[in-house]
């Protein structure tokens, strides 16, 4: 079951850090006590977004409010929310370190959530993850067409394999060698069977100095 362990008030949401979150594509059950940095952002119907702890009191996640965000596919798809109470930190609740520089191409990494496990599927509770790897960004760019991705985003999962993200994970973490260096952000027409396209993610490093203003200075 999801295992809230702080329920935090956030204006309309409702925080939940958990040991265990996100149903992702083709992925497995989280262990015990593995990704203990993960966050549900809720509403009071329940899951909304996900999102990951970076200090006792911010949370990463989505929800268009990066000041220059204006759609979801011209980037700037990152949020940072404000604890009105900081968290325990303690051996169920931990942070991640977030990426300040570039992920090389074909690096190993995982994406977790409360998602669907299918298309028109429903949001689970149980935390899932699943192995993905990055994608060369010209590569995605071609698969992707006539969407002009920005240069502040990364592909990985997705495009020939059957493992990936879907709705309801959305401002999750991409983790390459124990570092945040993605947010789930958009796939194609919330299409999660990947027929054709990878997965994009809005990427951490080119907004880790806007992160680090923003915890210094609230």
């Amino acid at each position: 079951a999801m295992n809230g362990l702080h329920k935090l008030l956030l204006l309309t949401f409702i925080l939940k850090f958990a040991a265990h979150g996100s149903d992702i594509i083709h992925g497995e059950k989280a262990s015990e006590n593995s990704l203990l940095y993960m966050a549900s952002v809720q509403t009071p119907r329940g899951h909304t977004c996900g999102g990951f702890l970076i200090t006792e009191d911010f949370v990463v996640t989505k929800k268009f409010k990066h000041p220059l965000y204006q759609s979801v596919i011209l980037g700037y798809d990152i949020m940072l929310l404000k604890l009105s109470t900081k968290a325990q930190l303690n051996n169920r609740v931990k942070t991640i370190q977030f990426a300040t520089s570039e992920t090389n191409e074909n690096a190993n990494c995982y994406v977790a959530g409360w998602g669907k496990t299918k298309t028109g599927g429903h949001v689970v509770n149980e935390l899932r993850v699943v192995k993905v790897s990055i994608i060369d960004q010209q590569v995605c760019q071609d698969r992707w067409d006539k969407i002009r991705l920005p240069a502040n985003v990364i592909c990985a999962g997705g495009y020939g394999t059957k493992a990936g993200f879907c709705q309801g994970d959305s401002g999750g973490p991409l983790v390459c060698n124990g570092m945040a260096v993605g947010v789930v952000s958009f796939n194609k027409g919330r299409n999660c069977t990947y027929p054709n396209v990878p997965n994009v993610y809005t990427d951490i490093s080119k907004h880790a100095s806007w992160i680090n203003s923003m915890i210094k200075t609230f």
